[in-house]
């Protein structure tokens, strides 16, 4: 069987949610990117206490949604899987810069700090897009995940980066922090680590230390 995989590509519809208002006073703009099996409507929500009239909150949705549970009920989505992978990546980077042109050239500012905080397999999506995409990021901040060992490392010198892990994180171990922290080490990477105590969650203490 002379079996040949081969891929196009296709318009397809995607949505995003925003919290605060486009104006003169806006000064930082934050985009925030979800966990796996999570959806950007409730995701986003978790950063109602750090919106004010000065900071702009985008929340952008994985292209992939599927039931969390069988075949009906709670729908979640996520940013990729271990198939065709690369042009996962490619796909959801071309979507990020996409969003990005959206709301920051075709905005009413264009002078802002720029802020991606990744969530759990979130921040893996974005540190992939500061490193393939085009859009020009001030701060990266990663809560409850990594960097990924596949990306051009040199792209994380020219952000602010920040890694924030609860000390009971039931995905990440002291081990892997360890480990994260000796990768970062050896590429010259400068970044801070903050912890605080609980698991894998967005905490609204740490935001509000974050941005307040």
């Amino acid at each position: 069987m002379n079996l040949i995989a081969k891929n196009i590509t296709i318009d397809k519809t995607a949505r995003y949610f925003v919290l605060g208002e486009p104006s003169e006073k806006i000064k930082s703009v934050l985009f925030v990117l979800h966990g796996y099996s999570q959806l950007a409507e409730e995701f986003i929500k978790y950063f109602e206490p750090i919106k004010n009239e000065s900071v702009l909150i985008v929340a952008p949705e994985a292209l992939n949604r599927f039931y969390v549970n069988g075949f009906s009920g709670k729908v979640g989505a996520t940013w990729m899987t271990k198939e065709d992978g690369e042009n996962e990546i490619g796909d959801y980077t071309n979507y990020l810069d996409s969003i990005y042109n959206n709301v920051i050239n075709r905005g009413v500012f264009l002078k802002v700090k720029i802020t991606i905080l990744g969530f759990s397999q979130g921040a893996t999506t974005a540190c992939r897009w500061v490193s393939c995409g085009k859009s020009k990021i001030d701060q990266l901040i990663l809560w409850g995940g990594g960097v990924p060992h596949d990306i051009d490392f040199e792209s994380l010198k020219s952000v602010d980066l920040t890694i924030v892990v609860g000390d009971k994180d039931e995905f990440i171990s002291a081990e892997q922090i360890e480990a994260e922290e000796e990768k970062l080490k050896k590429n010259n990477i400068k970044y801070s680590l903050m912890t605080f105590e609980g698991k894998h969650i967005i905490k609204k203490e740490i935001l509000l230390k974050l941005f307040i």
